[in-house]
């Protein structure tokens, strides 16, 4: 049994020292160290500059996406047979330039889809363009501060410039209702039809929002 016991020690010294070895080896080839044959020491530690230089090259760290904004982007893909990927690069859009110019990102989100149905190469016969319908010959200079007109079929310089025109209409009318309709050009409508359109798509992005939320509640 005595003997049995030291072997079993024996055994455990022997795999330590097996792995001491390949530890090192492993480090000797990560930064090219290493014996030279025939040589009675160490070789030179080479640069690190130049080992780092051979090493594949790490991929960028993943910055995590909200899920929320995934949700968003599935139910806009069906909805509007947008692909979900870019339609989740124009919710994040949307979040950004909200966030910048204090205004409810889901109300941007409706917008684009009463406008243009989340088609950025939408054009009406007004002149109205892109995602938000930006009339470039109304807002030349918010346009030209993204590189002029031609920005306006860039979707996430569209997004950003009818945010500013939508935060800027939302503190001059007053109302949310009012600003809405002279978005769309539409101040004479007693009716506000179009301000209705906007607020029942926001109501309808909440309610996505909402169903997620519960479900990460009952989980």
């Amino acid at each position: 049994m005595a003997s049995r016991r030291r072997l079993t020690g024996e055994s455990v010294l022997l795999e330590a020292l097996c792995d001491g070895i390949a530890l090192v080896a492993f480090a000797a080839l990560l930064f090219g160290v290493g014996m030279r044959p025939g040589a009675p020491g160490p070789v030179t530690e080479r640069p690190l500059a130049a080992v780092v230089e051979e090493q594949p090259q790490a991929e960028p760290a993943v910055v995590p996406r909200d899920p929320r904004h995934r949700i968003l982007a599935v139910h806009l893909s069906r909805r509007y047979g947008v692909d979900p990927d870019v339609a989740e690069e124009w919710v994040s859009a949307a979040h950004v330039a909200s966030e910048r110019m204090g205004v409810d990102p889901l109300l941007v989100l409706a917008v684009i889809a009463v406008e243009s149905s989340f088609n950025p190469n939408a054009e009406s016969r007004a002149g109205a363009q892109g995602l938000m319908q930006v009339v470039p010959r109304f807002h030349e200079s918010e346009l030209e501060e993204h590189g002029g007109r031609g920005a306006v079929f860039d979707p996430t310089i569209n997004i950003v410039v009818g945010t500013r025109i939508l935060e800027q209409y939302i503190r001059r009318m007053g109302s949310l209702e009012a600003a809405l309709q002279r978005y769309n050009g539409a101040s004479s409508d007693a009716t506000a039809r179009y301000a209705h359109r906007v607020l029942a798509e926001r109501e309808r992005l909440q309610s996505v929002i909402r169903r997620f939320e519960s479900t990460l509640v009952v989980l």
